[in-house]
């Protein structure tokens, strides 16, 4: 399930989009066919819509491979004066293991670059740790 909402009115065109991540083989590539389509739905800038889905595949891939679901993807698009932000956001329920543990089965030299891809190409980036878990976050600006 999808939602589609309208955000604060004083922003043109700000929207946001929700869906939940299924924990199964091809959830990432479904998501990211959705996310290429809602972004284009809304007329993104083609400039960040690349490294949008990018950003969207390390966070959500993240979620699959080290949280405990349900996770949940997050979209907001705002329009400003002369500047578009696009927010990713990925919750989970929390680590799935202890901080150090790697995953069972996950070679270190294949994985472990997500969090340094999403920092080269969002603006901005965090993570909150709240009682539902965590949300990791990324904005990408255009101009």
């Amino acid at each position: 399930m999808s939602v589609q909402l309208e955000l604060d009115p004083m922003l043109r065109g700000a929207v946001e989009h929700v869906c939940p991540l299924q924990p199964v083989t091809g959830a990432v590539p479904a998501v990211r066919r959705r996310v290429a389509a809602v972004l284009a739905g809304w007329k993104v800038s083609r400039e960040i819509v690349e490294d949008a889905l990018l950003v969207v595949s390390e966070l959500l891939t993240n979620a699959l491979v080290h949280a405990l679901p349900p996770a949940q993807l997050r979209l907001s698009w705002a329009r400003g004066e002369g500047v578009g932000t696009l927010r990713v956001e990925v919750t989970d329920a929390g680590p799935a293991r202890e901080a150090g543990q790697p995953p069972a089965g996950v070679d270190p030299d294949e994985h472990g670059r997500g969090e340094q891809i999403v920092h080269a190409l969002a603006t901005r980036h965090g993570m909150r740790v709240h009682s539902g878990g965590v949300t990791r976050w990324a904005d990408l600006v255009a101009a």
